[in-house]
């Protein structure tokens, strides 16, 4: 990838459908999916193996990757905790997966359960076997800018964590702002923190827009050099463990965005807003993209 191009990473139909009140059916889920893919988008999270007991939002994830159709250049991926769901998802032919680590120790008990260095300890057979199978796997690392349980997270924490997971064997670390508290000055400093430990093209963002500066953090992150980006259809997610949390950054927000300054993504604008616009359907909802929102007024307006 040139540095005149952004890699997007599309965690609408995981990140964002886990965290909405109501569970999709299976074929509603798998056309989001194949609209994101016709729209341009090449990577995207299409489920998470986890208990239906506490995300009933992703259960029959199997049935979603067996039914979505393969394409030249497009990796669907699904969030492993464990090798049960490292072995589930090899089992319904995902070539990829993520795993999550948190850099706040209260977050990390609170959340799955166990401390930091557990989480990682879980996480060494998981990328062991991934490996023998020939699985990519790539590493979340979630309230890089804060935790909603506690204080501050220490950059250094952070570091730590990007650093054990890459060492481990993820080949791209996506570093989460889970609350949406960053700010671009902060986050210049956390991805300098980072690149001195983990190399910048291995480093993605992944920032929610709770304070709205998920847009301006994207900015920061790419004058960083930082190129990759997480994003959601029409910003859809937040954290069913973050109170208040909102939704991750949009993806026609960043699509306008690197648009606007010569930055190539492979995906068409348009295109994309009609998969939006049939995503907020289906939950009968509005779109939290502001992107969306305006270029669907203009085009409604008389000429």
């Amino acid at each position: 990838m040139t540095m005149d191009a952004v890699r997007l990473v599309e965690v609408g139909a995981r990140d964002g459908l886990q965290n909405e009140t109501q569970t999709l059916p299976v074929a509603i889920r798998v056309e989001l999916i194949e609209r994101l893919v016709a729209a341009g988008l090449r990577t995207l999270e299409a489920g998470a193996f986890v208990s239906p007991r506490w995300v009933p939002q992703m259960a029959d994830s199997d049935q979603v990757l067996r039914r979505l159709r393969q394409h030249p250049g497009v990796t669907y991926t699904a969030l492993v905790p464990n090798l049960q769901g490292l072995d589930a998802a090899l089992a319904a032919g995902c070539r990829e997966v993520a795993v999550f680590a948190s850099a706040s120790e209260l977050f990390s008990q609170r959340n799955i359960n166990c401390s930091i260095d557990e989480s990682l300890q879980r996480f060494q057979p998981v990328l062991a076997k991934a490996a023998e199978q020939g699985m990519a796997v790539r590493g979340y690392v979630s309230c890089v800018l804060g935790c909603p349980f506690g204080d501050e997270v220490p950059v250094a924490d952070v570091v730590r964590v990007a650093r054990e997971l890459y060492a481990m064997g993820c080949y791209e670390i996506s570093l989460g702002d889970t609350i949406g508290r960053g700010t671009p000055g902060r986050v210049r400093s956390l991805i300098e923190a980072c690149a001195s430990e983990v190399p910048i093209t291995a480093l993605a963002g992944h920032f929610h827009d709770t304070y709205g500066m998920a847009v301006a953090n994207v900015q920061a992150a790419l004058d960083a050099g930082v190129r990759v980006f997480d994003s959601s259809i029409s910003g859809l997610g937040g954290c069913p463990y973050s109170p208040g949390a909102t939704g991750n950054v949009a993806t026609e927000e960043l699509v306008y965005l690197f648009h606007e300054q010569g930055l190539a993504t492979g995906v068409d604008l348009p295109a994309l807003l009609e998969a939006g616009a049939f995503i907020d359907a289906a939950l009968g909802k509005a779109s939290a993209s502001r992107v969306a929102t305006a270029l669907r007024s203009k085009a409604a307006r008389p000429r």
